[in-house]
């Protein structure tokens, strides 16, 4: 299974380029896979927009992933973001992975003075567009004129937390699906799994699994959200149980990303 992180860390309200950058230096040297932005626009604290992260973290790592998990494409301008992909597309030189979805917090869609209510409607117009307009084909009487090296654009995985509709497509439209620990529970995730294996579907990840080896133990239900909050031996134990579904990849999110705390959270892994 490949391991991911979550650029969740204790300071996005004191964020730099250089702790940023830093960032994802220490984990491409810890051994992990990829790096994962979030989108939250909001909620009271800030994130970087993640197009513009991920791309400044390719540019310091060699073999890295990059990826959204997920951006919120709803809360965006299609042409405008079609664009914006294909650019990190372009930058990140294959190892960026479009991670979207429609959102699920309202108040991301209050702040932007925007529709909650039609966000599913609006994703799926949405993607195809923006697929035409990396294959540079004609929308609206234009072409964007694709870098050939761009052309066809990134990998889309979608971000769908139980949905029966997005999940199947995921798996026979897209490149990926993505669930998540944070937002639903064991549960589910191995309904949802199920689910995309029977329609087909090959890459899938399950993101947002909050880490703390610090915390007290304490039972996990199967009917609550997924996470490794508890002592080492535990969280091996229940790290298990994903790789015994079949996900393909796990991101983790840790509350900082010093060198002792990325070895700790690998640990759990048996990387």
């Amino acid at each position: 299974m490949k391991i991911g992180i979550g650029y969740l860390g204790e300071s996005l309200d004191r964020l730099t380029r250089t702790h940023l950058l830093d960032g994802a230096r220490a984990a491409e040297a810890a051994g992990f896979d990829g790096l994962w932005y979030f989108d939250a626009i909001g909620r009271g604290h800030i994130h970087p927009d993640p197009l513009i992260a991920l791309t400044l973290a390719a540019s310091v790592t060699k073999d890295l992933e990059v990826g959204t998990c997920i951006l919120q494409v709803p809360l965006r301008q299609t042409v405008a973001l079609a664009r914006a992909a294909l650019t990190a597309h372009l930058f990140c030189e294959g190892r960026f992975s479009f991670g979207v979805g429609a959102g699920s917090t309202k108040t991301d869609f209050d702040f932007s003075g925007l529709n909650f209510d039609t966000r599913l409607k609006d994703l799926s117009a949405a993607l195809p567009l923006m697929q035409k307009i990396w294959r540079d084909e004609t929308v609206n009487g234009a072409r964007i004129d694709a870098w050939p090296a761009a052309k066809g654009g990134p990998p889309v995985l979608i971000g769908s937390w139980a949905g029966k509709a997005w999940i199947p497509r995921a798996a026979s439209e897209f490149d990926g699906w993505i669930a998540s620990g944070a937002r639903s529970t064991f549960n589910k995730l191995k309904d949802g799994i199920a689910n995309y294996r029977a329609h087909g579907g090959k890459r899938a990840i399950v993101t947002n699994i909050k880490v703390d080896l610090t915390a007290p133990t304490e039972a996990m239900p199967d009917d609550g959200p997924f996470h490794l909050c508890c002592d080492l031996k535990t969280a091996q134990q229940r790290f298990r149980r994903i790789v015994d579904l079949g996900y393909d990849e796990a991101i983790f999110v840790v509350p900082d990303h010093r060198a002792e705390t990325l070895d700790r959270v690998l640990a759990i892994t048996g990387k």
